[in-house]
């Protein structure tokens, strides 16, 4: 039976998880498009324009100028794939006819409605997946089984970096107009820049309070944070809790992205761009090394599309639901209050 699958939004991320669908179920998929602008160019999975091509007839998509027409279609399933200040009124549409969601993270830029989709998400039992890729990459994984192991011991802390300049990320437009630029649209590092908050909350639990510090400190001509220091109090068994650092901005060149933990039998340190996870413990040695630089950065998309698919037919239960994707929004939401009366904030756990 073909999947009948509507996309709000084809920019970068649409089409990436376009042409991964694509990949996947060839033509046992009819794609149809809510492109309320449809001003996004076609582009190779290198990030390049491709020049004179045109999205409907090279995927084989029907567009809608109006999302009610598209979802008058009846799709089964829907890729929440705009601008994160439109995330939530498009998913609970969707939700209300039936589809099942793939939500591009965030699940939204504030916790204002989340409510009202869980309700509607879980009285029709619909499938949710919040896009946390990076908790299919398998350098991570081997992280969380160090931690869950124990081969660390008593975690003591943890050091999470994600820096990348913005300007740089989509060559092909002017970052000034994107939406990571822009509050209208729901930008700034603690709404793009969120896998690595979401990562801390799978490895370490959800934190108990937040403290953050920084904010537009760059000339980059942007109305968001662009550089932004967490401080992350994480409950540990004992009931003891301990610090976790999360430095997020939108200015590094070379890219950074990495996390160190550290417990009181050992240490181990992932780097994404290396593409290595090594491991110390505290009896010293060379200690354990493991490369990943065979591993394709789409590769995570990839499991993470099947692992959806999986979800969607009953076979899986979502790796992120939208619950956990809302845990998520919560730390961010925290983390800007602090960054605004400069304090420490209290987290409620929803």
């Amino acid at each position: 039976m073909t999947l009948r699958v509507l996309f709000c939004g084809l920019g970068s991320i649409g089409q990436r998880h376009l042409r991964n669908l694509r990949a996947l179920k060839g033509d046992d998929v009819e794609i149809l498009a809510w492109r309320a602008r449809g001003e996004s160019p076609v582009l190779d999975p290198d990030m390049t324009v491709r020049e004179g091509a045109v999205l409907e007839s090279m995927y084989g998509i029907r567009s809608f100028g109006r999302l009610e027409d598209a979802l008058a279609e009846r799709p089964s399933v829907a890729f929440i794939t705009n601008p994160n200040t439109m995330h939530l009124s498009t998913a609970l549409a969707a939700a209300r006819v039936g589809c099942h969601l793939f939500i591009e993270k965030p699940v939204s830029h504030s916790l204002e409605g989340a409510d009202e989709l869980v309700r509607e998400v879980e009285r029709r039992k619909l499938a949710v997946l919040v896009a946390y890729q990076f908790r299919f990459h398998p350098g991570l994984q081997l992280v969380k089984r160090y931690i869950d192991e124990g081969q660390l011991g008593k975690v003591t802390s943890a050091h999470i970096v994600n820096g990348e300049y913005l300007p740089g990320w989509h060559p092909y437009e002017d970052y000034r107009r994107t939406h990571p630029a822009r509050r209208d649209l729901g930008g700034g590092c603690l709404s793009i820049q969120t896998h690595e908050i979401d990562y801390a909350l799978w490895l370490f639990g959800m934190p108990r309070r937040v403290y953050a510090a920084g904010g537009h400190l760059s000339g980059l001509e942007v109305d968001v944070e662009d550089s932004v220091d967490l401080l992350l109090d994480c409950p540990r068994a004992d009931g003891r809790t301990f610090p976790v650092h999360v430095h997020l901005d939108y200015l590094q060149r070379p890219p950074q992205r990495v996390c160190e933990v550290v417990g009181d039998a050992g240490k181990v340190v992932f780097d994404y761009y290396r593409n290595v996870v090594e491991f110390h413990d505290v009896r010293g040695g060379e200690g354990e090394r493991h490369s990943f630089e065979s591993f394709e950065r789409n590769r995570m998309f990839l499991d993470q599309l099947s692992h959806f698919l999986d979800c969607v037919e009953g076979r899986a239960v979502p790796l992120v639901d939208l619950r956990e994707g809302i845990r998520g929004v919560a730390i961010s939401a925290a983390a800007r209050e602090s960054l605004d009366t400069g304090r420490p904030v209290e987290i409620r756990d929803v």
